[in-house]
């Protein structure tokens, strides 16, 4: 994970208490289709969600699903991801470090250690570089080796800022609504070849991409 940008950069070193000062002026509307909120908490998936809707997913997790053993984010080795990794610890996440394109096999493996352990692990598949919607082997690759689901989710905003990175990322305004869709388990099945992978990659691009609106 990674936010580019002074603005984004600015917003997450600011301080955790104004984070959480403006989520609290948010409005949060919950469509839960895949049952989370009333899951067991022995019940292991990988959440995954789009690198510009990033923001809020920590605090939404901390917020209104209770029931879960833990977190862990997979986030960025660069200097931007050391501050968003500051935030996600401070919401009791574990970190792992790395990307697919800095420390990617060793931060995957570490993560299923981490579901192994107990612990959802959460990655933005089209980070830290994008290009933004398009899916990386990794998770892929994460559901195949720990035999989990994938859980997709999305937020949608009924007003935002949008930044100037790659991504578009994406800011609620204060006092605005925010939909978060927590999409129904998506289960990637084994390949024996590179375009049984590449068919299961974008199986759960798609997946991800349907619950999309504002793009």
């Amino acid at each position: 994970m990674k936010i580019e940008g002074r603005p984004a950069r600015w917003l997450i070193a600011l301080t955790f208490p104004l984070l959480k000062l403006w989520t609290w002026t948010l409005r949060f509307e919950i469509d839960d289709r895949a049952g989370l909120q009333k899951a067991p908490a022995s019940q292991r998936y990988i959440g995954a969600l789009w690198h510009n809707r990033l923001l809020l997913i920590a605090h939404v997790i901390w917020r209104f699903l209770p029931v879960r053993r833990g977190g862990a984010a997979l986030i960025s080795a660069s200097r931007d991801g050391a501050l968003i990794a500051d935030v996600v610890q401070r919401y009791g996440f574990q970190t792992v470090r790395g990307s697919s394109s800095r420390h990617g096999t060793a931060a995957l493996l570490q993560l299923a250690d981490v579901i192994a352990s107990g612990r959802d692990p959460l990655i933005t598949p089209d980070g830290p570089r994008g290009p933004a919607y398009r899916l990386g082997g990794g998770i892929i690759f994460l559901a195949q080796k720990a035999s989990v689901p994938v859980q997709p989710i999305n937020f949608e905003y009924s007003s935002c800022w949008r930044l100037k990175s790659w991504d578009r990322f994406i800011l609620p305004k204060p006092f605005s609504t925010v939909r978060v869709i927590f999409g129904e388990a998506h289960y990637v099945r084994p390949t024996t070849s590179e375009n049984e992978f590449e068919a299961e990659r974008l199986r759960l691009e798609n997946a991800m991409m349907s619950l999309v609106e504002m793009r």
